[in-house]
């Protein structure tokens, strides 16, 4: 085999979300004739709360390597476990690939600072690395157009370091297509060095399967005579237009929804504080708040979130006004044997995926010049999807539509991609 490293700073038992990323690549790559080393920080440093159901997931013959970190001071001026972790992640990572036959580096970000290690290693080694883009590390958010606002110093520090890291990559991937595609514009030389590819997040159906073995029971809500939907996962900055033309929608007509519940998990403003609310402040604002939408900030443990999408009636999803953000949340509903209710960008591959598939009821809206029709098409639309899901049936949907975003076949085309990369 060969063997790839995979410098991923938070894996399990860390609960975040991208550690979904590492784990599935890392646990289907040597069927694709690729021995995974993962070199991660130590638990001990990471300050989001532990999932060890999760790591119960990993295979028992896996190698991870972990390194130290510096501690959070008080007052806390550095988060970030790549920065509070570089220094040491970068010293076993050369003495990983000085000392063994790594054949190639990977190196998933965010931690978007992490990125740096691969030219660093390329240039004392040799050894080829690539990038994956889990989220765009040059981007926009409210407040990046505020002198001197931390954003703006984000966007400005991004801006001066990608060229640096990509500058020798030999592949390039990402969740979608739209996350790399601003990379090649701004570094053009990569077109002809690189090999890139996208790679949404892959759905495990052992994960669903394994649940009811851990005899883990919802916490958040309880199952009662209303029609219950839970959305899941962290809010990006361009989903509240649409939220909120969804909200208003709802309260031109309470009496449509007298008998539904929204449940938000682990949408708050940091992934362990129980009252840092983002869809509160929208709900009173519309007359929602505990009655049709209900939100619980804090993540929770991946496991616990798919007991809770196993005990309500319908998943919800919604997009962003970004045409590339392509929720992986998408097959995860499928997987749960559960209707869709989606809210996405037209131009979201997730349309065609629920609506080929049989999976649910989609509204594609047109950006942000399309997030008024949200507000005159939504209730019809839940109306419609409410006649779907009393006459869903799992066995409805078409499951070879999904085949492709399984995180066997996902792991295939990134080990395709790498062999092109090495030669």
């Amino acid at each position: 085999m060969k063997k790839i490293l995979i410098i991923s700073p938070h894996y399990p038992p860390s609960n975040l979300a991208a550690v979904h990323r590492s784990r599935l690549f890392a646990q289907h790559l040597p069927t694709f004739g690729w021995e995974p080393v993962i070199l991660t920080v130590d638990e001990e440093y990471y300050e989001e709360a532990l999932d060890w159901n999760l790591h119960k997931l990993l295979p028992r013959d896996q190698r991870v390597e972990k390194v130290k970190a510096f501690r959070i001071t008080k007052p806390r001026l550095i988060g970030d476990i790549g920065l509070r972790a570089f220094i040491q992640l970068r010293r076993k990572a050369l003495h990983l690939v000085q000392n063994e036959q790594i054949d190639f580096v990977y190196i998933p970000i965010p931690s978007f600072y992490i990125s740096l290690i691969g030219p660093y290693l390329n240039r004392k080694t040799g050894v080829q690395y690539g990038i994956d883009y889990i989220d765009p590390w040059v981007h926009q958010f409210p407040g990046s157009d505020k002198t001197f606002s931390r954003h703006w110093w984000s966007t400005r520090l991004a801006k001066w370091l990608e060229p640096k890291a990509v500058k020798h990559a030999v592949l390039i991937t990402g969740v979608a297509e739209g996350y790399y595609t601003a990379v090649l514009e701004r570094n053009p030389q990569l077109r002809e060095s690189c090999v890139v590819g996208a790679m949404p997040y892959g759905g495990e159906a052992s994960d669903h399967e394994g649940l009811k073995a851990l005899l883990l029971q919802p916490y958040l809500f309880q199952k009662n005579r209303k029609f219950q939907l839970v959305y899941a996962g962290a809010m990006l900055p361009k989903a509240y237009a649409p939220l909120e033309a969804i909200f208003q929608s709802i309260a031109s007509n309470n009496e449509q929804f007298r008998e539904v519940e929204f449940h938000f998990i682990g949408t708050g403003k940091t992934t362990h504080d129980e009252s840092g609310h983002n869809i509160k402040p929208l709900a009173e604002k519309y007359g929602l708040w505990q009655t049709v939408v209900f939100e619980y900030p804090k993540r929770i443990p991946y496991l616990d979130v798919l007991i809770h999408l196993d005990a309500t009636d319908a998943v919800f999803i919604l997009g962003s006004t970004e045409p590339h953000y392509t929720p992986s949340k998408t097959y995860q509903g499928v997987l749960s044997k559960k209707p869709i209710l989606a809210i996405l960008h037209q131009q979201s591959t997730a349309v065609d995926i629920v609506r080929s598939a049989n999976a649910g009821k989609v509204l594609a809206f047109n950006g942000e010049q399309g997030v008024a029709e949200i507000n005159n098409q939504f209730n019809q639309l839940f109306k419609d999807f409410l006649a779907f899901s009393r006459s869903y049936l799992p066995e409805q949907v078409n499951t070879t539509v999904f085949n492709q975003y399984s995180a066997k076949e996902v792991t295939r085309k990134l080990a395709a991609l790498l062999e092109e990369a090495v030669k």
